[in-house]
């Protein structure tokens, strides 16, 4: 494992860990020095870990940094087949299907879209993320279809990252949801691990949770559903589906934060529609490298455009 070795200087008293690590070491970004130092890959010259990006430098210390190579761990390269929008030698840009794990986890060890990447990009990803998650700037669920943007190397990862951090990445979906919502509004409400099932997110009061924003229009009043769009203010885990949920406009087919009503029970077993009717449809950001904006679309998949379809009709009967 090769090894930094660095000595501070006096202007760097008061300077946060990572910063000073950063205008030292200019091969790595600064995002994947935090994560270096969150892993336990730096330590002082007494030998002990320091853990936390945000460390107040005090004194004039020399610090060791291991940098692991990068290494596809467990993760293996699969060709599996990828609907790629757009790619450059900085990033790429894919069309997520519905049922596709974004990254290997407990009991989603492969076939995910990082296995898919590896072969694709003959493993040259970014390794903010470290080796588990290369590439990876952000996620959306398993059941959720549509795009995402994909780092090939650090500086771009960065880049990207940071207008994440400032929720200037302009994330549109498409959700099919129950009864008909107001023409338009949002929802302010912050987000965080449900104390009763930590495997849902809920509401929380102000000061638990991170907050969440959503805006949704009304695109087409369907039967007793409705098709709308969301712009993500800021991203949590679920937020479309729990902010929508909280106003009583929970999506079709989510199996977790929506039950089935009786006027679409019987449809969407016909059909066989077993997830959350959600699709990232836009993105569009800052080209982290070049500087100009970026926009892309992708039309809903087959599943949801059926379910749309037969919603329409019923509507019209």
């Amino acid at each position: 494992m090769p090894t930094e070795q660095v000595t501070l200087t006096e202007e760097m008293i008061g300077w946060r860990l990572d910063r000073a690590l950063a205008s030292l070491i200019t091969r790595l970004s600064r995002e994947r020095l935090k994560n270096l130092i969150s892993s336990g890959c730096v330590s002082n010259s007494q030998g002990a870990l320091v853990r936390d990006p945000a460390f107040k430098i005090k004194s004039l210390d020399c610090f060791t940094v291991d940098i692991p190579l990068p290494r596809p761990a467990h993760n293996e390269p699969q060709d599996i087949p990828l609907e790629i929008v757009f790619e450059d030698e900085h990033l790429l840009v894919v069309n997520k299907p519905a049922g596709m794990v974004v990254h290997p986890a407990a009991g989603n060890y492969d076939n995910t879209l990082v296995n898919a990447l590896l072969y694709h990009c003959a493993g040259k990803l970014s390794g903010i993320g470290g080796v588990a998650r290369p590439g990876i700037v952000h996620r959306i669920d398993k059941d959720t279809s549509g795009l995402l943007v994909v780092a090939k190397t650090d500086p771009a990862h960065a880049g990207l990252a940071a207008q994440f951090a400032d929720h200037s990445i302009n994330r549109r979906y498409r959700a099919i949801v129950d009864g008909h919502p107001s023409l338009q509004g949002h929802v302010d409400a912050p987000l965080a691990r449900s104390s009763v099932n930590r495997q849902k997110m809920a509401i929380v009061s102000d000061g638990r949770g991170k907050r969440a924003v959503t805006h949704y229009r009304m695109i087409t009043p369907l039967k007793n559903a409705s098709l709308i769009e969301c712009r993500l203010e800021t991203g949590r885990t679920h937020q479309v589906r729990v902010h929508m949920s909280s106003i009583g406009h929970s999506l079709l087919g989510d199996p977790v934060y929506g039950r089935s009503k009786k006027a679409h029970h019987a449809l969407l077993q016909s059909l066989a529609f077993q997830r959350q009717a959600l699709h990232a449809a836009h993105l569009g950001f800052i080209h982290p490298i070049s500087g100009k904006q970026v926009d892309f679309d992708a039309e809903m998949p087959q599943d949801m455009q059926l379910l749309f379809k037969m919603l329409m009709i019923s509507n019209r009967n």
